[in-house]
């Protein structure tokens, strides 16, 4: 039984393609022969293993730069030469040996650089690869690097190359002297030269004055006037120089056989070191076209499978990519569940490229390529994979398409199992559509019965209807936009297609009467169950629209919802730090008065009744008490004129909130409401700071500690009792004095108007910049700069979408070209 039916099955789902454009890639004949060898396998260990290697050579190929690939060189005849006593190889074959065996050195050198854990599968091939460094040495003692006999291989060769050499030298210096005597004589033109014929060196003469010079006539110009003539002197040394490139020629047919004779007992290793080159092309093939395709390797599995994430036909891809055209991926799963998948739809919807990217992508699969799906895809193993696809109709054995199409049926029902594939298109058609369609349901039921996986297209009403209700196969629709008629090219699984043939053909333009009789003829209830399929499309497509629109609303309320909460809290915190400041403050200038006043005291004691000194020091304590009441004020008014900006940037946001998230947070806010009333001795939770309340709202207390009147939110505040507020007071004034005003200014002088969030992410960054805004309010810096720096891009969006959203934010540009430009963002506040 066959693994593979029918036996031109590579040139109908176009895999012959894929073996050309791997052939292409390859660098020897070698790698070409494992390209011819591919082949449908079963073996999941074997599979697992070539996909491994090309998707380990795929990454040399994307990370690494220096993978040697060059002097592919096959050696594997001239090795088999050899192999009988008294062979060798010619300087061209040596020559070769030394470049390829170069390269199975560099290679293997290659994978033992990498690291323990890097390609692991092609490392462990080179494990028995020998590299042969005395050959080499040898070699590189003989051939020199254009590939010629050494003069030094072997002291005789050096001997009769020197006299070779002397020869020739003394023969040229006669041969010119000569010249110039006919020259001389009048024999040879002036401008004639030493020509060389059949490797001999010769005299032109004009043909009258040949016989005048002694020597042997080797030949004639076309015209006859001219005469090569060689002089018997030159002769004699042109013999003997002839008799030394024997002896030359004998020498080095020496040398090639001794270094033949030496590498002869590792001819077995040398051969495998060519199969190694030979699978190693392959390989490297496998991974240029993976690439080229984008290919991946998807999670395989030991069972029949198929479940493919944005599958695409290859060769499709390329085709439509070179026309500036995008191809639509499919979405397929089949298991044990549901293991056949019946397409339907419209002609020229995809149906049959569906099937193409199914029977290809297995096949390249297990034929151990990298297939160009999705991330996230699985695949498993078949044991045959059987196709019917196009016209097999044949004039040798009188068969009719239909014929051809039952021959196929017939092998596919007799040798099918759970383990195989079967892909077949425009199931039933060919013959008279009633006993057509009644044949197919009975194949299909049968082929659902033996747990067959498989792929159908067809038009066939009965089908669908099957599929509908048969417990293993699933219906799927090629997608067709029915208001402009034309098709979508994307399969959806899980309803039948409508095959669109009455709006076909009146888009095309078929008379309304003829189309009319057609209705009538096919049956009222036959084309409402198509129009039915259309509209449950339609339908389909419109909610699916609105409920994705509908979460991607969500989405932007949630996010808006929980951004204005992290900025509330900011808030919050940034009012608790201005009280601890300016508590800190007041204490300090509290400290201050204090020993001013004890001097004061200390000078009117000393004064001892003297009124003029008296009156002076009483006068210091009046400025003083105008002093410090006039920078308690000023310093009250500046913290009072900071919180009112913290107030109206909370109103600000509160205006942009979404009614839902306004409803949620007061919600919130209401469950954790204290009772209070105006009047009510309060502090913050978490503080000691008493104040006296004013005002209270739902969401809101304004509070007065001391001069400093403020607005918190109503959570954050707590009653306390006559006997707590007495207690706390009690506490503060033996703590050394109010704490309301801090170390506001050693806070802004410490202040810079640039912060650099740069390699963080914009979930850490904007936090940062919120804190960064809020202190430059506070101090008002009315400009910062921003340092976020290029890269792709996202950090910067990410930040200008929230100072967008920013009320306190009056506008915001690049950084001047010279100073960072796009890297920095200028922000200007509105203070």
């Amino acid at each position: 039984m066959q693994n593979i039916w029918p036996q031109h099955f590579e040139e109908k789902i176009g895999f012959d393609r894929i073996r050309a454009m791997l052939h292409n890639k390859c660098l020897s004949l070698m790698g070409r022969e494992w390209v011819d060898d591919i082949h449908f396998q079963d073996n999941f260990d074997a599979i697992s293993r070539q996909l491994g290697e090309v998707n380990e050579f795929c990454r040399i190929i994307r990370e690494v730069e220096n993978f040697p690939a060059n002097h592919f060189f096959d050696l594997r005849n001239a090795l088999q030469k050899i192999k009988v006593e008294g062979r060798f190889l010619e300087e061209e074959e040596l020559f070769d040996l030394k470049r390829s065996l170069e390269s199975v050195r560099a290679i293997v050198q290659f994978f033992k650089k990498q690291d323990e854990d890097a390609f692991p599968l092609l490392k462990k091939k080179t494990e028995r690869v020998q590299i042969f460094p005395y050959i080499y040495d040898r070699i590189d003692a003989i051939i020199n690097k254009f590939g010629k006999m050494r003069d030094n291989a072997s002291p005789e060769l050096a001997q009769i190359r020197k006299s070779i050499l002397s020869l020739q030298s003394n023969m040229s210096k006669r041969l010119h002297a000569i010249l110039k005597q006919a020259q001389k004589d009048g024999l040879v033109d002036e401008e004639a030269s030493v020509s060389i014929r059949d490797g001999r060196a010769v005299i032109p003469v004009s043909a009258a004055n040949k016989r005048k010079i002694k020597g042997i006539v080797y030949d004639e110009s076309a015209t006859g006037k001219t005469s090569y003539v060689e002089p018997n002197e030159i002769v004699e040394m042109n013999n003997e120089i002839r008799e030394l490139e024997y002896a030359e020629r004998r020498e080095i047919v020496r040398i090639l056989t001794t270094f033949s004779n030496d590498i002869r007992p590792y001819i077995a290793d040398l051969l495998y070191s060519y199969e190694f080159l030979g699978e190693i092309d392959f390989i490297r093939s496998k991974a240029l076209l993976a690439v080229e395709f984008n290919a991946i390797l998807p999670e395989v599995e030991n069972k029949p499978l198929i479940g493919w994430e944005q599958a695409v036909h290859p060769l499709l891809q390329q085709a439509l990519k070179r026309e500036k055209r995008k191809i639509v991926p499919l979405n397929i799963h089949l298991d044990e569940k549901n293991h056949i998948l019946l397409i339907s739809g419209p002609n020229a919807g995809g149906k049959s490229v569906c099937l193409k990217t199914v029977g290809l992508l297995q096949y390249m699969l297990q034929c151990g390529l990298l297939i160009s799906s999705g991330d996230g895809s699985k695949t498993g193993i078949f044991q045959q994979i059987f196709i019917d696809i196009g016209d097999d109709q044949s004039l040798e054995n009188d068969l009719s398409t239909y014929s051809s199409h039952l021959l196929n049926m017939k092998h596919f029902v007799k040798h099918s199992n759970a383990n195989t594939l079967v892909l077949i298109d425009e199931f039933g058609t060919g013959t008279e559509p009633m006993l057509g369609g009644a044949i197919s349901e009975a194949i299909l039921d049968n082929l659902n019965n033996l747990g067959t996986f498989g792929v159908i297209t067809t038009h066939y009403s009965n089908l669908k209807h099957f599929a509908s209700s048969a417990d293993g196969i699933v219906n799927g629709a090629m997608l067709y936009d029915a208001q402009n008629m034309n098709p979508l090219f994307q399969l959806e699984i899980g309803k039948p297609g409508s095959s669109f043939a009455f709006e076909i053909a009146r888009k095309i333009g078929l008379p309304k009467e003829i189309l009319e009789k057609a209705t009538e003829k096919v049956g009222k209830k036959h084309i409402d169950f198509d129009r039915n399929l259309r509209k449950i499309n339609r339908d389909k497509r419109y909610w699916e629209t609105k409920r994705e629109k509908i979460r991607k609303v969500e989405k932007v309320l949630d996010n808006m919802a929980a951004n204005y909460e992290s900025e509330l809290e900011e808030t919050k915190k940034q009012r608790k730090e201005i009280l601890k400041q300016a508590r800190e403050d007041a204490e300090t200038l509290l400290a201050g008065v204090n020993k001013r006043i004890e001097n004061t005291i200390l000078e009117i004691k000393k004064a001892q009744a003297e009124k003029e000194k008296t009156k002076q020091a009483r006068q210091k304590l009046e400025n003083l008490k105008e002093e410090v009441e006039k920078s308690t004020g000023n310093q009250d008014d500046r913290i009072v004129t900071k919180m009112e900006k913290l107030r109206r940037r909370e109103a600000k946001r509160n205006q942009r909130r979404p009614e839902e998230s306004k409803k949620e947070i007061s919600k919130k806010k209401l469950e954790k409401r204290v009772e209070l009333k105006p009047g009510d001795k309060v502090r913050i939770i978490g503080q000691q700071t008493i104040g006296d309340l004013i005002e209270l709202n739902e969401k809101n207390a304004v509070v007065a500690f001391g001069q400093l009147i403020t607005t918190l939110p109503r959570k954050q505040v707590e009653r306390l009792s006559n006997n707590e507020a007495k207690k706390a007071e009690k506490d503060s004034r033996s703590g050394g004095g109010s704490r309301l005003l801090g170390n506001y200014s050693e806070r802004r002088l410490r202040f810079k108007s640039e912060i650099d969030v740069r390699g963080q992410r914009a979930e850490e960054a904007i936090p940062k910049i919120q804190e960064f805004i809020d202190e430059a309010i506070m101090f008002e810096v009315a400009q910062l700069r921003i340092l976020h720096g290029k890269g792709h891009g996202i950090l910067k969006e990410t930040i200008r979408s929230y100072l967008r959203s920013e009320p306190m934010v009056r506008s915001f540009k690049d950084e001047h070209v010279d100073f960072g430009g796009a890297g920095i963002t200028i922000v200007n506040l509105a203070l």
